[in-house]
């Protein structure tokens, strides 16, 4: 078993404090632990069931259920990226602008999530097509940033420097082969859709939301 978990990009360092990455992560925080003091009854109200969406109803769940997690696993592995992608990210663009794209990304990830499968019934949570958005975001602007990454091999564990271009494209080319086994699952699992989605979203859109400062942040060899 192996894996590889990005720390932070060790090109380049905000020239700020990521404000808005950090309160991004708090409210994730903060809804997980409500899920856990409020149970089921809590995730069945505010998370995003395709069906509903479709169909027009419970709207407001497309953006409630970006901030809601199906368990500890996934809501730290969601934070551990948005944190090593996305401070440079905000560095970039202004902290409203950033904000705005971010929220924007876990809109057209959840749309495309209901758009793979409408008719769909199981609740859809979760901030990974937001973060999605905030990778391919990263892989336009930043291709050549290496990324300091811990490597897992078994018991393995090692802290290597992955350029973005490869890690997150590699990423991007699993979540895309895995998008029809996804649509064709009736129970839970990963939503492929809303990470393919999200991510293209970034990828086109990032230009739109530069604020002008295009070396993000300072750079380091």
């Amino acid at each position: 078993m192996a894996a590889v978990i990005p720390l932070s990009d060790a090109s380049r360092r905000p020239t700020r404090f990521p404000l808005v990455t950090a309160c991004i992560i708090a409210v994730n925080v903060f809804f997980f632990l409500l899920e856990l003091s409020l149970g089921d009854a809590f995730v069945t109200r505010w998370a995003a069931i395709p069906t509903e969406i479709a169909s027009g109803h419970r709207p407001v769940t497309i953006v409630t259920a970006m901030f809601m997690h199906g368990g500890w696993m996934h809501i730290i592995s969601n934070m551990i990226f948005l944190w090593a992608f996305g401070p440079e990210l905000e560095d970039l663009m202004t902290r409203g602008r950033y904000l705005s794209f971010y929220l924007l990304g876990g809109l057209a990830a959840m749309l495309a999530q209901v758009a793979a499968n409408p008719a769909s019934t199981v609740p859809t949570l979760g901030a990974s097509g937001a973060i999605a958005a905030v990778m391919g975001a990263f892989l336009v602007t930043y291709p050549r940033d290496k990324i300091r990454s811990l490597l897992v091999i078994l018991v393995f564990v090692n802290v290597t420097y992955i350029p973005a271009m490869l890690l997150i494209g590699v990423w991007f080319v699993i979540q895309f082969l895995s998008l029809g086994a996804a649509g064709q699952q009736s129970a839970g699992g990963v939503a492929y859709a809303a990470h393919v989605g999200g991510f293209i979203f970034g990828a086109v859109a990032v230009r739109l939301f530069e604020g002008g400062a295009r070396s993000g942040g300072a750079r380091y060899p």
